[in-house]
């Protein structure tokens, strides 16, 4: 059996408001170049460049393109993409839909834009210049088939230690959750899916977020271990659904007698050998 390439994964945010390492790479290795870093994901298959002193994405973008389901020939929307690491994840899974990543800080879109390219999928990944904070319509797009999210963990900035001025948009919603959740309603069509990333500890706030406009939601949490609290969740939801709530089996990140960095579980999805699919 081939093994997998060894490498550093990119800093992720911590619950405590610090940068946490993911653990193995998904890639190969990390390259430093004129103050940016170069990381290969999904066992090499993604190139992605990211400023060195900024927000990094790393374990938490990668588990939100695994969960994106978007079908073939259909739209996707990315919501505050930063450089592009979830949706280029997602869009080398789907390769025959496409995507738009919408970003507010012009250097974290102009190097979106860039790594669009370095991975030659300028037919059909575009990243745009737009801000969560205001109407959808804005942008003057029609809605999409599904929408994505990693949303700014924390509200007040009160709540946690720091972060760097480079890496405060990636942690703090200055707007709040709902206002995220308000655009993800927005910006996709009826019977459209939302899938976001965030806190387990989040996970009422943004089905009442969502509530309103969506339902038939399904809940997938993020476990470090086993035997330890979920603190991360995927939520999916649809747009008018109106299915029960169904929470599936977790995911757990890591085993604690293993000298391994991950489950296998966890691996297969890291290297793009599965993904994180929702049940019909």
């Amino acid at each position: 059996m081939t093994s997998r390439p060894s490498g550093t994964w990119a800093a992720d945010r911590g619950d405590n408001g610090q940068a946490t390492k993911g653990g193995q790479a998904m890639g190969t290795r990390t390259i430093s170049e004129n103050g940016a870093k170069m990381h290969t994901l999904l066992g090499g298959s993604v190139r992605l460049r990211q400023a060195a002193d900024g927000y990094r994405a790393g374990m938490d973008a990668a588990l939100l393109a695994a969960a994106c389901d978007v079908e073939a020939g259909e739209r996707a929307l990315e919501a505050g993409c930063g450089v592009g690491a979830v949706m280029l994840q997602a869009a080398f899974r789907r390769p025959h839909a496409s995507f738009v990543g919408v970003e507010a800080d012009p250097a974290a879109l102009a190097m979106a834009t860039e790594n669009i390219c370095l991975n030659g999928m300028e037919n059909r990944l575009r990243a745009v210049a737009g801000d969560v904070g205001a109407p959808f319509a804005r942008l003057g797009l029609a809605p999409f088939d599904a929408v994505l999210a990693n949303p700014p963990f924390f509200d007040d900035p009160g709540a946690i230690r720091g972060p760097a001025p480079a890496r405060r948009g990636a942690w703090i919603a200055s707007d709040g959750l709902g206002v995220w959740l308000a655009f993800l309603t927005k910006a996709v069509r009826e019977s459209g899916t939302i899938t976001l990333i965030h806190r387990a500890d989040r996970l009422s706030d943004i089905l009442c977020g969502l509530q309103p406009k969506a339902g038939s939601f399904q809940v997938r949490p993020i476990h470090p271990f086993a035997d330890a609290p979920a603190k991360r969740v995927l939520v999916r939801a649809i747009k008018t659904g109106r299915a029960p709530l169904r929470l599936l089996p977790p995911l757990v990140l890591h085993d604690r007698d293993s000298a391994a960095r991950h489950t296998p579980e966890a691996d297969a999805v890291l290297y793009g050998e599965t993904g994180l699919s929702w049940p019909r």
